[in-house]
């Protein structure tokens, strides 16, 4: 036991320490305690305002990673709930399009045969779930963009930053999937499907006594097929719309900026990326709810039924909700970072050595 608490601490402890030569860390100072007296700018580091702030943490710290987890936990727990009856509807259509034609016909239908009630069928799985999968999905991006970032070099950190979002963002919802999926199985169930329990506490020992583990997992790939193409749009295309708004549309640096102002943008950078995710991720996300609607079925078996067409039934409410959704969370997410005090670094700006590399290039 004492083996393994020493791995873990030196394994903690690597983490912080490529933390802190992180490229990320050279647009800002993001070190805890900064005396607000003391705005001397330290080396490669370009943002004053930020060197008055005290933080709650170091970046790159044990505590900053579990803070971050606390962000993601709050933001994906308290959206993906709040829109249930929008889901619940959206699942239906993709499983039964004959009987919920629209979003219109889908909340008038579930209305009438369940009254107000039956719209939030299936909050106590999403609302697990999806905090599980926000602990893993926020926490395990800003701790693989750090090892990421530190293992490419400042300079190709800069260059290929896009690619190490996407890099980042893909390992980090592998495994904010598998904390997912038993609950999503259960959600979907209970949507979904006539006469299965409309608690979780029912539905999911029901499951278990019928397919065992696999009934919480069988549907595992095709969630990875759309969570994780999903998170990499949300968190490239955010990243890169922070990054050409406060360069292209807000008047002012990002620095000039207050903190209320610094969460529109994330609002709106959260949005955009929104949309583009719901039209990327969707086919897998109907492929998702036609499985775990139907018992023993697979994701081949599945697709074939559903043809080319059939996996975009259900876009128009999955745009909708993904694009709230997404705006949403990253607001929360954000305002959480900045009520907890934590580090927030800028958008990436070039290297000094690599501005004289390009320099010396042209003449």
């Amino acid at each position: 036991m004492l083996c393994l608490q020493t791995k873990d601490t030196l394994s903690m402890n690597s983490l912080w320490e490529a933390a802190k030569k992180s490229p990320f860390l050279t647009s800002a100072n993001c070190e805890a305690k900064m005396s607000t007296t003391d705005n001397q700018l330290v080396a490669n580091r370009t943002i004053a305002a930020a060197a008055a702030e005290t933080y709650s943490c170091e970046y790159g710290s044990s505590k900053y990673y579990a803070l971050c987890g606390v962000g993601g936990l709050l933001s994906c727990g308290i959206t993906h709930t709040l829109v249930t009856p929008l889901d619940m509807v959206k699942c239906r259509i993709q499983t039964n399009p004959a009987k919920y034609k629209s979003i219109v016909t889908g909340f008038k239908v579930s209305v009438a045969e369940e009254g107000m009630r039956g719209l939030v069928r299936g909050w106590a799985p999403t609302a697990i779930g999806y905090s599980a999968q926000g602990v893993c999905k926020f926490g395990f991006y800003e701790a693989f963009k750090i090892v990421y970032a530190n293992a490419l070099g400042e300079e190709n950190a800069y260059v290929y930053r896009t690619g190490l979002y996407l890099a980042a963002s893909a390992s980090a919802e592998f495994f904010a999937d598998i904390a997912l999926s038993p609950m999503e199985a259960c959600k979907v169930r209970i949507q979904t499907m006539p006469g299965f329990p409309a608690t979780l506490r029912a539905g999911a020992p029901l499951i278990y006594q019928q397919e065992g583990l696999n009934g919480f997992y069988k549907s595992l790939v095709p969630l990875w097929m759309r969570q994780i193409p999903y998170t990499m749009m949300k968190f490239a295309c955010f990243e890169k719309t922070v990054e050409l708004l406060y360069k292209h549309v807000v008047p002012k640096p990002r620095d000039q900026c207050t903190k209320g102002e610094q969460l529109v943008v994330t609002f709106a950078a959260g949005y955009i990326a929104g949309v583009f995710c719901a039209i990327v991720s969707h086919p897998a996300d109907t492929v998702v709810s036609k499985m775990n609607a139907a018992k023993g079925s697979t994701a081949g078996e599945t697709l074939k039924k559903l043809g080319l067409m059939g996996v975009w039934q259900g876009l128009t409410p999955r745009i909708i909700m993904i694009g709230t959704l997404t705006a949403a969370q990253w607001f929360i997410y954000d305002a959480v970072k900045v009520w907890l005090g934590l580090p927030r670094p800028p958008p990436p700006e070039m290297p000094e050595s690599l501005k004289a590399k390009l320099a010396a290039a042209q003449h």
